[in-house]
């Protein structure tokens, strides 16, 4: 979750090191064990709010080369595969990304959370602190916006 948030194996290891810490010192104060996954989603999507809140404003003192780092941890991963292949990834994640920054906040988390994390509309809204209704509104929007989204069916049909 962490991960698809940040794009950056070396951050998103340091905020879920940030979450379990806090859930350890929170955990005597969580009284319903069934609470708990939505719970420790709680924390890490608010880390991940914090970080990108101070990579904004750091950004504004000097730029960060995000394609940088991008493609030296994808280098690194993905040595040794298909050069087509890493190529028609970075294509997929590049029109993914660009698609979620046109939803609007609470459509991307919702979004997110559903189907990268696949939590279930239950845990979604409590993790957001929102009734059902609207997480499953947020949802249906997105989903709506997906389906005009020709370019990332095209890359999967492609991939098929």
């Amino acid at each position: 979750m962490v991960y698809y948030r940040t794009r950056s194996r070396m951050d998103a290891e340091d905020i879920t090191q940030d979450v379990f810490f806090q859930a350890f010192k929170k955990l005597p104060g969580l009284h319903d064990a069934g609470r708990f996954r939505p719970w420790v989603f709680s924390i890490a999507l608010n880390r991940v709010r914090d970080f990108h809140r101070r990579r904004r404003f750091t950004g504004l003192f000097g730029r960060f080369a995000e394609g940088e780092e991008t493609e030296r941890n994808e280098a690194g991963s993905s040595a040794g595969n298909d050069p087509l292949e890493a190529a028609a990834r970075k294509e997929f994640w590049n029109t993914i990304g660009s698609f979620l920054d046109r939803l609007s906040r609470g459509e991307r988390e919702v979004f997110l959370l559903r189907f990268f994390d696949q939590l279930t509309l239950s845990e979604i809204a409590r993790v957001l602190k929102k009734s059902k209704s609207t997480v499953k509104t947020h949802l249906y929007r997105a989903l709506s916006k997906l389906r005009n989204e020709k370019q990332i069916f095209k890359i999967l049909e492609e991939q098929w």
